[in-house]
């Protein structure tokens, strides 16, 4: 019987066999039963305990989102059956989802749930509702990803080890997660110059996007209150932008900041070249095609499903290395006939390692950067990069994104989307 490592090197040697034209053709056609998104959209990323929503709480982000959406999508609230909630942190989260629903103007008939597999927990929100429609339990869905860092920090114990340990950034004081990157740098030897090329590219991405408006169709505003930690004063603000984006990023400059870690070997994460701690959420509305057509929906795009896969917990951040060959090997596709690529920035150290690792085109990762730029919120990153693939595909008038992040306690996960536009 082969070993659990040589089972996952069987699956990334897969990566590298050629697609066939039939199956992207496959992928492409449309059909009754499609899982279909009619809307995609996200709030602002913004610093934990210090950007725009630092004193929003996960239900009042929840209330803000759920009601653009059923202000925007134009679609009768009374025919949403279920929303999911991928959340990592909050205490009795499946309470607020819920609330938050009811607030938000959905009626009594409308549930929710909730979705925890970390880091992933967005994806897996997506992928919950368009399972239940796919069997029938339902027809018309709302898929969120959402969390509030500032008012749910991880407190995990400090005892806890790397392999339990569910956030890459927690706090400086005690982050075994952190581990796992200095892990993967050690073992596969990124060097901290390539850990800051990487996480620079980013910044600079994620500048020019911002500048450049093509984040804009992605946003809506939040309006909330803020405190000022120095007077105490509240008062009400709109928060309508990324505020993670440091501009003029360079490698040099980062290069500079010292090690996250010493105590960790080779110490080559900084607060410069991991992602940032960062408030948000992101919400899609999922049916089937013909339930769309029927009800005069905008069709933005195709979910064509998601993988899960495991492995050991000391390298979680390769993740992404073993679950994009898997979907990719599920549905006949090779990494040529992908036209982006949205792979979370846990750590620059998994960032570099997988994009080596899987040969993959550097101008189709992250096109408008990634959570080393703008941020990642726990449960909100799943969903928000099938907003930013979704955008970024209209953009560039391509069609098929993969979307894929590591998992803590040592996994990776990764989707398919189409994008209709």
């Amino acid at each position: 019987m082969s070993s659990p490592q040589q089972r996952l090197s069987s699956i990334a040697n897969q990566f590298s066999a050629p697609g066939s034209a039939p199956a992207k053709q496959r992928l492409m056609a449309k059909n009754p039963d499609d899982i279909v998104i009619t809307l995609a959209l996200r709030t602002p990323l913004t610093k934990a305990r210090k950007g725009g929503l630092k004193d929003t709480t996960l239900d009042d982000l929840l209330v803000s989102l759920l009601t653009s959406i059923r202000e925007k999508s134009n679609l009768d609230p009374n025919l949403v059956e279920d929303v999911c909630v991928g959340n990592v942190l909050c205490p009795g989260q499946a309470y607020v989802a819920r609330s938050a629903v009811l607030a938000a103007g959905y009626p009594v008939t409308a549930a929710a749930s909730t979705a925890n597999r970390f880091c992933s927990s967005g994806l897996l929100a997506i992928q919950n509702i368009a399972n239940q429609i796919m069997a029938g339990s339902i027809d018309v869905g709302i898929a969120i990803g959402a969390e509030s860092m500032s008012t749910n920090a991880d407190s995990g114990p400090p005892e806890m080890s790397a392999q339990t340990m569910a956030h890459p950034l927690a706090s400086q004081n005690k982050q075994p997660m952190g581990q796992t990157s200095e892990n993967v740098a050690g073992q596969f030897d990124i060097s901290r110059e390539k850990h800051d090329q990487f996480a620079a590219k980013s910044y600079q991405k994620a500048e020019h996007a911002q500048k450049s408006g093509w984040l804009d169709d992605e946003i809506v505003p939040v309006v909330t209150k803020v405190k000022d930690p120095k007077t105490g004063e509240v008062k009400e603000v709109v928060v309508n932008r990324d505020d993670g984006i440091r501009y003029g990023t360079t490698a040099e400059s980062l290069g500079k900041i010292r090690s996250a870690f010493p105590q960790w070997s080779p110490s080559r994460t900084t607060g410069g070249n991991a992602s940032q701690i960062t408030d948000g959420a992101a919400g899609l509305v999922l049916m089937k095609r013909w339930r769309a057509q029927e009800l005069g929906q905008p069709i933005v795009a195709k979910f064509c499903g998601a993988t899960v896969a495991g492995l050991e917990p000391r390298i979680m951040g390769i993740g992404p290395s073993i679950a994009i060959p898997k979907i990719l090997n599920k549905f006949g596709l090779s990494k040529e006939e992908i036209d982006i690529f949205e792979i979370n920035e846990a750590f620059a150290s998994m960032g570099v390692y997988c994009v080596t690792k899987l040969g993959l085109d550097e101008s189709k990762v992250n096109p408008r950067g990634g959570a080393i730029a703008i941020g990642h919120p726990l449960g909100c990153t799943g969903a928000r990069q099938a907003v930013t693939a979704l955008s970024e595909l209209r953009r560039q008038n391509k069609r098929i994104a993969v979307t894929s992040m590591c998992v803590g306690t040592g996994m990776g996960m990764a989707g398919i989307f189409v994008s209709e536009h």
